[in-house]
């Protein structure tokens, strides 16, 4: 197993990147890795090129540059190059913690969309508090797509299915439309479309809409919902959950020595909390509908997120969770086309 990595992407790249690389080496023995970035910059901190292989890239792709432009121009980029050895079957996915738009341009038009698919949606992992520490959900789109078509969370439904049952191990997920209410009637025309949709498909085990309240509570496996609706719940909820840690903290803080004592015999409780929230053990965000693993970690990854998110990347590819759905929409290739003609 090949995995290209763009080097330079993410606030503490290329260091983090590289220790995360090594971590992950040392870990999973089946896989071979490429460092894409300046030769210069990278190779003085590889302390064992043991399967890494450095490539030189000699542009770089910044947080705050034009998405598309810069993959357009930019054909030298380490975003470019890693997207490219994939596209070319020289490495089996793609992962970067760069600029989010420049890498969803790359999966897109570089890697290139899974036949029969719309749109590609970004998936992400979530967990559930209400359960143990191996309980989560997947939602998707979170981003890829601001105006999204009904056809488009149809598909998406599809691909959250293989999602959860290849990587996260869950059979015969409670797929859940994100909405404004519980209600079949509720939401505006896209969302009762979709709903209506979905409740057709016998494929899928639709439990109707779920309110962004109850996501983290385990209200289904799968949430689908339309990107910008999405990317706003899940800032919500990553919001709300530093808000209330810090609260915690200035609460202890201000409280006065008893305030501190109590806090301190509850030590071990505030940190499993804090280790059931943290996103780095789920890994990365996953463009869902293009050829191959597309994969971006979060820009503030340090070597540990990393890791994680290769190790993500190794079970996709270990389940060829993309096989299984190029194959569905071949399957239904003919299906999907009247569903879509109907949809509009």
């Amino acid at each position: 197993m090949k995995i290209a990595i763009d080097a330079m992407g993410g606030d503490y790249a290329p260091t983090e990147i590289v220790k995360g690389v090594e971590l992950a080496r040392d870990k999973y023995s089946e896989i071979e890795f490429q460092l894409y970035g300046p030769l210069d910059q990278i190779k003085p901190l590889v302390k064992n090129n043991e399967r890494i292989d450095i490539i030189n890239a000699d542009e770089v792709i910044g947080m705050g540059e034009e998405p598309v432009r810069a993959v357009m121009r930019k054909k030298n980029s380490s975003i470019d190059l890693a997207a490219k050895a994939v596209k070319d079957h020289q490495a089996d996915a793609f992962l970067s913690a760069g600029n989010t738009g420049a890498i969803l341009t790359a999966g897109l038009f570089i890697v290139g969309r899974i036949k029969g698919i719309d749109r590609p949606g970004l998936t992400t992992t979530m967990p559930v508090v209400t359960r143990g520490d191996q309980s989560k959900f997947v939602m998707l789109d979170v981003g890829a797509n601001a105006d999204s078509k009904a056809f488009n969370l149809y598909q998406y439904a599809f691909m959250g299915k293989y999602y959860a049952e290849q990587v996260l191990k869950i059979k015969n997920p409670r797929i859940g439309l994100l909405n404004n209410g519980t209600e079949p009637d509720k939401g505006d025309m896209l969302h009762k479309h979709v709903h209506k949709l979905l409740s057709q498909n016998d494929d899928l085990n639709f439990i109707g809409n779920v309110e962004s309240r109850e996501l983290l509570n385990g209200a289904a496996d799968v949430v689908v919902s339309d990107g910008f609706t999405g990317n706003a719940a899940l800032k919500g909820i990553e919001g709300a959950a530093l808000s209330v840690m810090n609260v915690i903290k200035d609460t202890i803080m201000s409280g006065g020595l008893r305030s501190k004592l109590g806090a301190l015999m509850l030590k071990k409780s505030f940190k499993q909390i804090g280790n059931k929230m943290d996103y780095s053990k789920y890994g990365g965000a996953v463009l869902m509908g293009v050829k191959a693993p597309v994969v971006k970690t979060h820009g503030s990854s340090k070597a540990t997120t990393v890791r994680n998110t290769i190790g993500q990347i190794k079970t996709m590819v270990d389940s060829k969770t993309v096989n299984q759905i190029v194959n569905y929409f071949d399957v239904h290739a003919d299906e999907m086309k009247e569903i879509k003609k109907n949809s509009k």
